[in-house]
């Protein structure tokens, strides 16, 4: 996408973006508003205890911090309308099921969200794919965008082929059989749960890895960073 296309493409757009309280996640929620102001709306899904907190970590974490200068400069004394007017602070913890979104949250987002872009992270490897395709449950979804890290097998070169942990018709345990039949209906299931939903494979997804981040080089000025890089 050249950048012109790019942003036509976020303009009246509904964003939700997760981990924006981190380094990279505030960078993007900067850079959107700064190259695009006509955004529709801007959804931080921040960790706290209710909107009120995560209104005041928004403030605190995000749009206090100095990257944000180049912003506050352009719109001076209306600034703070503005960040009201295009961002919203939204309590939640992507761990939880539909995101820890209370009823209400979760009902709005859903029919407004038209681009998610996922910048958070779990330490958790026995996570629910079941939770994770909620996303699809936003009618007006028109892209999700994950952001993974680059490395995970350190400094392995080549293929790395993975053992197999059984073999056909054998058990994995004593008591337990992999029943072929079994998953393929269970598949089956999930699949026709998920039509129901209104699925569909026709939403853009991207996956992006960074290969280590230091800091801006020269937008919105040379030099930022936070924490040891």
């Amino acid at each position: 996408m050249e950048l012109e296309s790019i942003l036509q493409f976020l303009e009246n757009k509904a964003i939700l973006i997760t981990g924006a309280t981190g380094f990279l996640g505030k960078m993007l929620v900067e850079k959107v508003l700064r190259v695009q102001p006509n955004v529709k709306k801007l959804y931080l899904l921040i960790r706290a205890s209710d909107n009120d907190f995560a209104y005041q970590r928004m403030h605190t974490e995000i749009i206090g911090k100095e990257l944000f200068r180049v912003l506050r400069e352009r719109w001076d004394t209306d600034f703070e309308s503005f960040v009201s007017e295009k961002m919203a602070a939204v309590s939640g913890d992507i761990s939880f099921e539909n995101l820890g979104l209370d009823a209400n949250d979760e009902e709005k987002l859903w029919k407004e969200i038209d681009i998610i872009i996922n910048s958070a992270a779990t330490t958790r490897f026995d996570g629910r794919y079941d939770a994770a395709l909620d996303a699809k449950k936003c009618t007006k979804l028109r892209m999700l965008v994950h952001i993974s890290t680059a490395y995970v097998c350190g400094e392995r070169d080549g293929l790395i082929q993975e053992d197999t942990i059984f073999y056909t018709g054998k058990t994995i345990k004593s008591t337990s059989k992999l029943d072929i039949k079994e998953e393929q209906k269970l598949v089956a299931e999930k699949l026709q749960e998920l039509r129901n939903q209104n699925a569909s494979e026709d939403t853009i997804t991207t996956i992006m890895k960074e290969f280590g981040i230091k800091s801006t080089y020269k937008e919105p000025f040379p030099g930022w960073m936070e924490g040891f890089r």
